[in-house]
């Protein structure tokens, strides 16, 4: 025990080594905002001394999406990570992924905190989790993000608090951690609006389960975006075009729902696009994460509120954030996922749905997540929890990829995280197709003629006229053809001439 805290201090390498080989570790962090970042770095370290002295080291890892640096990638170098969920971005472990060297359990991000509740991932032996804060009585005070560590932190069998001294105590002010009852007597969410308060500020931990608090001064190292390039400037022109259209015809309410954005550039251009535009009215967001680009967007008073369950911005946007807390504080809301990203929020909110995909077939069907169908690049995230119960469902993605030599629009996507029955729009520079109402043949037609880069459509209009008829036209021996062109030539149209240079 300390002056300072209820809980014996410890160093990072003494909280690495309680963790031991085979154990269930769960880590803060939704992003690299507010994940764990001592105990993660020394823990790579303790790996690599394990594994020279020829003795197997390895442990299941859990967060609330992707972390940071220290977290999956500093893990995934020293082989230190056997299991991995429910979400990663990181280039080592995804190798390791697609060698089958580590098990990666990829799903929904709202659906964490109930699998853990009831054990489907076994025993979480330690949480490490960071605060700014923790009381005697057991109140954890939370930094830039809230993600699973409130179920983390209940769950486990033993806690580690670090305490990082860079983020600002009044953090607290923007959180709102509700915690789901179990079913079958779960009662309703009384969220009615985007900046609805309906919990506390500070997640709860047993203190006997406390084994020690670690300090730290580590900022969370958020990667900046690249500015929004030609490609990410046109698919915003079509969005805020196709929303013009759906307020003049009444099909969107006069107060603007809710919008959702994923993580990324083509996502940041759009959001972008979307505040410079005089006749878009100022508008909330529901969403997962606030990025860089609603920093602007919010002190110009055009992004109103936003209900998120992480801060993920660079040191210079949460620098600005602090110095103007007293703004921003009452405009973010930071909740749990299991809240943020809420099915029946999203649905009685009314959520606009922004998400990218890598590629999308020519009846709607959409691959967030592999390559080829096979190879892991980074998991469903959350989009498939706002595209199913979104009020509008909207895909982005430039229409090519690697100079031309990949399409984003393909007769069949080898995999599929969201399909026709949820997506309602998709969009790529070349133009939006709007796919309500419309029959199979009517969507690969709209799909075609106006998300399709030009070099690539021929060969799709000539795949759907020689398909075999049915309710869904597909020819079977030719509907991966694209794909295995890829593998086998490195172009999806290998004797094309004409391909163009992706301009993002």
């Amino acid at each position: 025990m300390t002056e300072r805290f209820p809980f014996p201090l410890m160093t990072a390498e003494e909280g690495a080594a309680i963790i031991q080989n085979g154990d269930t570790v769960a880590f803060s962090g939704f992003t690299p905002a507010g994940a764990a970042k001592a105990v993660p770095c020394a823990l790579a370290d303790r790996a690599r001394e394990e594994h020279a002295k020829d003795r197997e080291f390895r442990i299941r890892v859990l967060t609330g999406a992707s972390s940071g640096p220290c977290l999956d990638e500093g893990l995934a170098r020293a082989r230190a990570i056997s299991w991995r969920a429910p979400y990663q971005s990181s280039p080592t472990l995804r190798d390791q992924i697609n060698r089958q060297e580590v098990q990666y359990v990829d799903m929904h991000l709202s659906h964490v905190p109930q699998t853990v509740g009831y054990g489907f991932f076994g025993r979480i032996k330690l949480a490490v989790v960071e605060a700014s804060e923790i009381t005697a009585d057991g109140r954890v005070f939370l930094t830039t993000s809230i993600g699973a560590s409130p179920a983390y932190l209940r769950h486990a069998e033993k806690v580690i608090i670090e305490i990082n001294y860079n983020h600002l105590p009044r953090l607290r002010e923007m959180h709102d951690i509700y915690i789901v009852q179990p079913p079958p007597h779960r009662n309703p969410i009384r969220i009615f609006e985007t900046l609805s308060r309906i919990g506390v500020p500070y997640a709860m931990v047993d203190p006997k389960k406390v084994i020690g608090i670690v300090e730290t001064g580590e900022p969370d190292n958020v990667g900046a975006f690249a500015q929004p390039g030609e490609v990410s400037r046109r698919i915003a022109g079509h969005v805020v075009n196709f929303f013009l259209e759906e307020m003049k015809a009444g099909r969107i309410p006069s107060e603007f729902p809710p919008l959702q954005a994923g993580v990324g550039n083509v996502a940041n251009g759009v959001m972008a696009g979307l505040g410079e535009h005089p006749d878009i009215p100022p508008f909330y967001m529901y969403s997962e994460v606030f990025q860089d680009a609603m920093v602007d967007l919010m002190t110009e008073e055009k992004l109103l509120g936003v209900s998120a369950t992480s801060l993920t911005v660079t040191e210079e946007r949460l620098a600005e954030i602090k110095e103007n807390f007293d703004f921003f504080a009452p405009r973010i809301v930071l909740r749990p996922q299991e809240i943020s990203n809420n099915p029946g929020i999203i649905r009685r909110l009314g959520v606009i749905g922004l998400n990218t995909a890598l590629e999308f077939d020519i009846y709607g069907n959409v691959n967030s997540s592999h390559l080829y169908g096979t190879d892991i690049v980074n998991g469903v995230g959350g989009s498939g929890e706002f595209t199913r119960n979104g009020y509008l469902s909207i895909f982005m993605a430039p229409s090519t990829a690697k100079g031309g030599k990949v399409s984003a629009v393909v007769p069949m996507c080898p995999h599929i995280d969201n399909n026709e029955h949820s997506v309602q729009v998709v969009v790529t520079e070349e133009g939006l197709a709007d796919l309500r109402g419309l029959g199979p043949m009517q969507r690969a037609r709209a799909i075609i003629e106006n998300c399709a880069h030009p070099v690539y459509r021929d060969y799709l209009r000539k795949y759907v006229r020689d398909a075999r008829p049915g309710h869904i036209r597909h020819d079977l021996a030719r509907s991966f053809e694209l794909h295995r062109n890829l593998l086998e030539h490195g172009a999806m149209l290998p004797d094309s001439a004409a391909h163009q240079g992706s301009r993002d």
